[in-house]
């Protein structure tokens, strides 16, 4: 058998243009501290099929499987044997750019951990591997068999053991009940090829039949329709992001940037309901009366709240003030759905005559507050170049035919809008693998101040083999051999670069742009000419001019940080409401975390914009900063004492209080300033300054092995929320920002430090011999192998958690968030949020999840203690 190294994986990619992950030399053993991992990634390249990857001496051994694995034992699935690809491969998902090998979109359509029966060495050298998997879709036992069959690479099958995980395909087709990315709202839909690609025709969808009146929109002329009773909750349809818009017949809308809120109606009462079902009708009141004056006897309405400003584009920022200020009169509620209507469930009848019937019952309709969302009938590309143009966030697609489903799902899309302008092409790469002409284009931008010429990156997909011709041959006549930029890239990335004379133009779109002015993740979408090259600089979005009312709300409702005119850009002064003066940031561009391009400025917006929610949860408690002076991909520092740190506004506890010198965050000043001192996370204690001798809390820190599926990660919770549960003991939710959850117990103020710390040891050890295959009580990572451990050591004297609402050290630099506890089930992970876009979430729920925390009144029991086996106290 031939061996398949990473040496052939790197080989065969060009790592400037593709996004996928260069494999990387490790002098890390290959016996790793964690469960073998394993991923199924859905990749659409030239045709649609499934790679399945089991990690195996530090790399993904890797086989295509055409049509998707199969529950069913009966069937046999091809598997072709592919090169071997990097552990860090196992969480990629975008897009592979045309001409390069594997191009296409890829997602993660399973992971989790397997577990070889026997000796994996033997039984892969033997071409017979027996296996079980635990993953997020996939379980149970399966088999990897070499076949003999003749091929350029090695044929194997892929067959489903007959176990409690089985199941006839005939009942249950895997692949197609569970389309979707287990780790993002990111899906598949496959392009068209053959005959359906070569014949497609987007048709116009007929429009359904015209109801006389509303009442009886739906009684006859609705496919589909059945009549029931009004549910009493009904969850929205969510769209999935995709990449490119997919062939086939799909309406699309404008995807506006508002709150997603459902309208309920019974016998003229009116709730409004956001997605996670919180009533927001109170704030909504105009919204109500409007919808009550539609006459409608029953029905559930789908929409979105919207704000637009001055330009006529949806505005977040004004939504959110209108909110805080009670300006519900500003807020317009665009309606695109009609799932239940007068006494008929509309869920199965086809998104065109749903959406006839909802401008029907809107037909009638004055005020502006309700309006239709309507579909257009341009090509998407087209409507997407112009909702970007205007600043909008991309499109909605929903395709024509489909029924009204309560769950993420692949019918319903999301095109978001990238960065898009022109660049200077100042040189090409040679093709590798199978593309051909040339690899990418070099690109370079003016700088606006200097007038220098300045290598901004490089773009690698967009192209296909006409446009690769044609463009080659226009590059070939304008080769030099100097750069024309005053920083040319050095080192892999300067490898087989050809220089060009600055005179060809590219347009392009990007998903942003790095400290270092490069471009990420750039698509080319042609040349021009009509403008001169000296002209091109980086296009920089103006502001938006704001009325002094809308600078007041700001002062009185927003946090702001905001540069400092004297400083020259150097540094810049936060402010928050609740404080008097500002706190200077210095070295405000300065990359804290290089994935997302976050700066510290950008880092001290964030946590100003937070204060009301993360300064409740800082109050009177002992806090240990991490600070990461030069980034989070930098040395990092853990500081538990304000010593050499000046950090104004800061509280210090004497030593002999607490043992060691510790520092308290109680108002805003204090907050920025230790983002100021390069401070990203915030710990706290679980005792506060009122008796720090007596915890008010304990906290259950589940952390599992990487290598687990989230699935395990749930299990887990609603294992140890259901111990707690029957000891009497109310608990809330909080996602870790990394891989966990934290489960956090209110104490009132009775026992000491070592009395708590006991007993949150002793649940995790009830917990770990009921459960000894899902839980450790012992730290270290290879007491987690495989397994979740539990840790309780966060609830000693002096010990701390991640503070609800902080920053962590991570990529994208993801936040700690309060959470329901029935939300669980229906995350992709404890990462979810993170400093840009946890707002959203805030604005729709707010500090709900954690409302009743601070009133909870619960002490530890004697009966508690018998029932998980501790033994009576010492006196």
């Amino acid at each position: 058998m031939s061996s398949k190294t990473l040496d052939d994986y790197n080989r065969m990619r060009d790592f400037a243009a593709t996004p996928e992950p260069a494999a990387k030399r490790s002098r890390k053993s290959a016996k790793t501290a964690h469960a073998l991992q394993f991923c199924i990634q859905k990749h659409d390249a030239s045709r649609l099929h499934y790679d399945f990857r089991l990690e195996l001496d530090g790399a993904l051994k890797s086989w295509a499987v055409p049509k998707g694995p199969s529950l069913d034992p009966k069937a046999k699935r091809l598997a072709v044997h592919v090169e071997d690809h990097p552990l860090d491969y196992a969480t990629f998902e975008g897009s592979i750019p045309e001409g390069h090998y594997g191009a296409g979109d890829v997602i993660v359509w399973d992971r989790g951990v397997w577990i070889p029966q026997g000796d994996p060495h033997e039984a892969y050298e033997k071409g017979r591997l027996k296996f079980e998997l635990q993953g997020e879709k996939l379980s149970g036992l399966w088999n990897l068999v070499r076949t003999h069959m003749p091929g350029k690479q090695e044929q194997w099958f892929l067959i489903k053991h007959q176990d409690h995980a089985a199941r006839p395909e005939s009942e249950y087709d895997v692949v197609q009940a569970e389309p979707d990315s287990v780790l993002s709202d990111r899906t598949l839909v496959p392009k068209r090829r053959g005959k359906a690609a070569a014949t497609k025709a987007v048709k116009q969808p007929e429009k359904a039949a015209q109801p006389k009146s509303p009442k009886r929109s739906s009684k006859t002329t609705l496919s589909g329709a059945v009549a029931g009773p009004l549910p009493e909750t009904l969850k929205p349809e969510l769209a999935t992001l995709v990449e490119s818009a997919p062939d086939g017949e799909w309406l699309y809308e404008i995807k506006f940037d508002g709150y997603r809120v459902m309208a309920r109606i019974e016998s003229g009462d009116v709730r409004l309901l956001t997605r996670n079902g919180h009533d927001w009708t109170h704030k909504l009141p105009k919204q109500a009366e409007a919808l009550i004056a539609l006459g409608l006897e029953s029905a559930w309405l789908d929409g979105e709240m919207v704000v637009a400003n001055d330009q006529g584009v949806p505005d977040f920022q004004a939504l959110q003030n209108a909110f805080e200020v009670g300006s519900s009169g500003k807020i317009a509620y665009y309606l695109f759905d009609v799932p239940y209507l007068n006494g008929m469930d509309l869920r199965k009848v086809p998104v065109q005559e749903r959406r006839a019937a909802l401008a029907a019952v809107l037909e009638p309709n004055k005020s502006p507050l309700l309006r239709f969302s309507d579909a257009f009938e341009e090509t998407p590309e087209a409507l997407l170049n112009s909702a970007c143009q205007m600043q909008m966030e991309g499109l909605i697609g929903k395709r024509v035919g489909s029924a009204y489903v309560s769950r993420r799902s692949n019918d319903w899309i999301k095109l978001k809008c990238k960065n898009r302008q022109e660049f200077v092409v100042v040189g090409f790469s040679d093709p590798k693998g199978a593309r051909s002409a040339f690899g990418a284009l070099l690109l370079g931008l003016h700088d606006a101040d200097s007038g220098q010429l300045r290598y901004a990156g490089k773009v690698g997909t967009g192209f296909n083999e006409t446009t690769l011709k044609s463009i080659y041959q226009q590059l070939l006549s304008l080769e030099t051999k100097k750069a024309a930029v005053v920083n040319p890239p050095t080192g892999y990335e300067a490898k087989g670069v050809h220089w060009l004379e600055p005179t060809l133009l590219a347009e392009v779109a990007f998903a942003e742009m790095t400290k270092e002015g490069s471009v990420r993740h750039a698509v080319f979408h042609g040349l021009r000419n009509d403008k001169p090259a000296r002209d091109i600089t980086q296009e920089l979005a103006k502001p938006v001019k704001k009325t002094a009312a809308a600078k007041k709300t700001r002062a009185k409702d927003e946090p702001a940080v905001a540069p400092s005119k004297s400083t020259g850009g150097s540094k810049a002064k936060a402010k928050t409401p609740a404080m008097d003066g500002k706190v200077r940031i210095t070295h405000p561009e300065r990359i804290i975390d290089a994935s997302s391009g976050t700066t510290k400025l950008q880092l001290a917006e964030y946590y100003a914009s937070i204060a009301e929610f993360i300064l409740p949860e800082l109050a009177d408690r002992p806090v240990a900063l991490v600070r990461a002076p030069e980034g989070i991909a930098g040395e990092l520092f853990f500081q538990k004492n304000a010593e050499r740190l000046a950090i104004p506004g800061i509280t210090s506890l004497d030593k002999a209080l607490t043992v060691q010198p510790v520092m308290i965050i109680n108002n805003a000043e204090a907050l920025i300033g230790a983002v100021q001192m390069s401070t990203v996370e915030l710990h706290t204690w679980n005792a506060t300054s009122v008796d720090l001798d007596k915890p008010d809390r304990f906290v259950l820190d589940l952390d599992p092995d990487p290598a687990l599926p989230w699935k395990s990660m749930v299990e887990a919770t609603q294992l140890t929320l259901s111990v707690l549960d029957e000891l009497g003991l109310k608990a809330f939710l909080k996602t870790s920002g990394g891989k966990g959850i934290h489960v956090v117990v209110p104490l009132t103020r009775k026992l000491g430090w070592d009395e708590v710390k006991d007993f949150s040891h002793a649940i995790v050890s009830h917990m770990a011999k009921l459960l000894p295959d899902r839980f450790s009580a012992v730290s270290g990572p290879k007491n987690r192998v495989g397994r979740i451990f539990i840790d309780y050591l966060r609830n000693g004297l002096g010990a701390t958690t991640i503070c609800a609402y902080a920053a962590r050290t991570r990529e994208g630099l993801p936040v700690s968030v309060p959470i329901f506890r029935e939300e669980v089930a229906e995350l992709k992970g404890a990462n979810l949020w993170n400093v840009h876009n946890v707002h959203e979430r805030l604005a729709e729920v707010g500090h709900e999840p954690w409302a009743d925390l601070k009133k909870t009144r619960q002490s530890i029991t004697a009966d508690m203690r018998r029932r998980i086996g501790m033994k009576k106290p010492k006196k």
